[in-house]
């Protein structure tokens, strides 16, 4: 290449990086990303995308396997696992030729290659298949985001019945019996992925409830529906290790000397950030004792005009995290005004059955946090939309404080649970972030016959009256 220095050059091509580069250029800015994989990165290859694509099949199991229940006939009901994995990759392929398309439409050197951070804003790039092309760019600004990989287990390495979600989206069919490793979020979703698609599934959190940071009215529903489908929950224990049988699986030891048979063993334990091979000596880009790259509150490093972004600092590992934090940085870079992510109040969005959505706090971290709080919970069963979708388990929680008169004041959380919940949270996030009232939000109409109604009555319940509930 002839070009060696640029704006701006960014060292990862998953959604932190990629977005820091298309929100950048549409700003003008001449920009190099460096990827030494794929451009989308664990997200758009091996996390969200697949997982939700996966999730989706299941879906349409549930759906066909009742619907008898609306008078439609359907016989025999079967699973073309391969048909499912190439409708996974190719829904991957075409996202992927998207985000390139974008990346190129706007002017983007992309670099296929590794790149290491030296002083004074020199990247080196090795790169091609023997490793031999190598590159050294400069530039103005530089923003690392290399992303995370899955935390492992030691004696859970992967191999054989063990994966993480790196391997997870490749296995060659749906197991008879798995244990998933972790009830966090990755581990719910492919907890329900294949308890819907017919496997018997064990989880084992060592924490003393799954989905912590979940406000606990939510984990009960989840809890509750996870045992309708037979999903067996096992908290507080830890694994200790496995043994591979001849046939094989493998057998999990666990807790106070239990185990237990398994054909697949996932290990969903969370993610580290990813920084082998990053800095040269003479950076002032530091690493902190978990392993993230230490920033400030606008992501700058302590290295002049090095940002870090995404997996690789201690915030809320999401991709649309790292979008936001990608705009925060390239309005800094061009001397704007940035406006930093407030992780206590980003939407959380998990994609299990039932699925999980909320922003703000949960009654419990609001009363650890000082507050009086006021409650108000309405149930899905009630929603005209749910029941004619025949999916009435779940609940609108919103969390308010409360006023010296005892009424409900600014919302401080909405928690959902229940039947396409991910998709209705923008209002809430939005109450919570703009620090509406009650009052306020009661206000707005929300359409009938439909889920979001239930928002609309939680809300409105709060302010002393209401309609249904």
């Amino acid at each position: 290449m002839e070009q060696t220095h640029f704006d701006l050059v960014i060292i990862g091509g998953g959604p932190a990086g990629y977005g820091a580069a298309l929100y950048g250029a549409s700003a003008g800015l001449d920009i190099a990303l460096v990827e030494k994989d794929k451009v989308g990165g664990t997200c758009l290859h091996r996390g969200c995308i697949p997982a939700k694509e996966l999730l989706e099949t299941a879906a349409i199991v549930r759906t066909v396997a009742h619907a008898g229940d609306f008078g439609v006939k359907v016989q025999p009901l079967g699973l073309e696992w391969s048909t499912t994995l190439e409708r996974k990759q190719s829904v991957i392929d075409k996202l992927a030729g998207g985000v390139t398309g974008l990346l190129k439409n706007r002017k983007v050197t992309i670099l296929d290659g590794t790149a290491t951070l030296g002083p004074d804003r020199t990247v080196s790039v090795v790169g091609g298949p023997d490793g031999s092309e190598s590159a050294t760019l400069t530039a103005d600004a530089v923003v690392l985001a290399p992303g995370s990989v899955p935390r492992v287990i030691p004696g859970f390495e992967p191999g054989g019945p063990v994966v993480t979600s790196d391997e997870f989206f490749h296995i060659p069919g749906v197991p008879e019996r798995a244990v998933v490793i972790g009830g966090g979020a990755i581990g719910c979703e492919f907890a329900s992925t294949l308890a819907d698609l017919g496997a018997s599934v064990t989880i084992l959190e060592a924490l003393p409830k799954i989905l912590p940071g979940c406000d606990d009215d939510v984990t009960r529903v989840v809890l509750q529906t996870f045992k309708k489908k037979g999903i067996d929950v096992r908290t507080g224990v830890a694994v200790t290790g496995h043994s591979p049988g001849a046939g094989g699986g493998t057998s999990v030891s666990f807790g106070e000397g239990e185990t237990l048979e398994t054909d697949l063993v996932v290990v969903s334990v969370g993610r580290a950030p990813y920084t082998e091979g990053l800095l040269a000596e003479g950076t002032g880009v530091k690493i902190t004792d978990r392993g993230f790259i230490d920033v400030d509150q606008l992501y700058r490093t302590g290295e002049p005009s090095v940002w870090a972004i995404g997996d690789v600092i201690a915030t809320p590992q999401l991709a649309h995290v790292g979008f936001a934090e990608a705009i925060c940085v390239v309005t800094d870079i061009l001397g704007e005004t940035p406006v930093p992510v407030d992780n206590s109040r980003v939407p959380w969005a998990i994609y299990c059955q039932p699925e999980v959505a909320f922003a703000g706090l949960s009654e419990t971290a609001a009363k650890e946090a000082g507050y009086d709080v006021v409650t108000s919970k309405h149930r899905f069963g009630g929603n005209s939309r749910a029941v004619i979708l025949g999916q009435p388990d779940g609940l609108v929680k919103v969390i308010a404080e409360k006023r010296p008169d005892g009424s409900a004041g600014q919302i401080l959380g909405v928690h959902m649970v229940g039947p396409w919940v991910t998709e209705q949270l923008s209002g809430g996030y939005l109450a919570v972030n703009w620090e509406a009232t009650v009052d306020e939000v009661a206000a707005f109409i929300q359409p009938h016959p439909s889920l979001t109604e239930l928002f609309g009555e939680s809300v409105l319940a709060l302010t002393g009256r209401s309609l249904h509930g």
